[in-house]
């Protein structure tokens, strides 16, 4: 599974700006609702009561908040590089600056868990993150997401 065929380009949000966890949640949802065609508040609300249950917040400034939805037809992912990271209650207690958004259908089992672990591994490389970081160009971002699992795959 290729981040690529998570997220796409329209999907990337570079220069976010939210106060809160909330409203970086409700942005996310936003665009995913723009993606998907699934009303933002049912994409915020999955996403919101998942936090409920601990916090999404993996440790070195990434979220990967996540849900289940029933109207989703295929895994789709919305990422977000914030211009001041955010409290998201990580695990490492650091503030969060890179969020990557995943909904995936009610019955996605297996699949769900490999696409969480997938960018869960694509996040861990520093040199990857330290880019992302340094870039707030969408494709550019995405091209990086990208192919870092490329290179690893081959």
């Amino acid at each position: 599974m290729d981040l690529s065929d998570l997220v796409d380009v329209p999907a990337i949000m570079p220069g976010l700006k939210a106060n809160s966890k909330k409203q970086l949640l409700q942005l996310l949802a936003e665009r995913a609702a723009t993606l998907t065609g699934i009303p933002e508040r049912e994409i915020f609300d999955t996403v919101l009561q998942r936090e409920r249950l601990g916090s999404t917040g993996v440790g070195n400034g990434i979220a990967i908040p996540h849900g289940k939805l029933a109207g989703v037809k295929r895994i789709t992912g919305v990422f977000g590089r914030l211009d001041t990271p955010v409290d998201f209650e990580a695990l490492d207690d650091q503030p969060v600056d890179l969020v990557f958004l995943l909904l995936a259908p009610e019955g996605a089992g297996a699949d769900h868990l490999k696409a969480l672990s997938r960018i869960a591994r694509v996040l861990r490389d520093g040199e990857t993150v330290a880019k992302v970081r340094g870039t707030r160009d969408a494709a550019a971002i995405h091209a990086l997401l990208s192919d870092t699992q490329g290179s690893k795959a081959a």
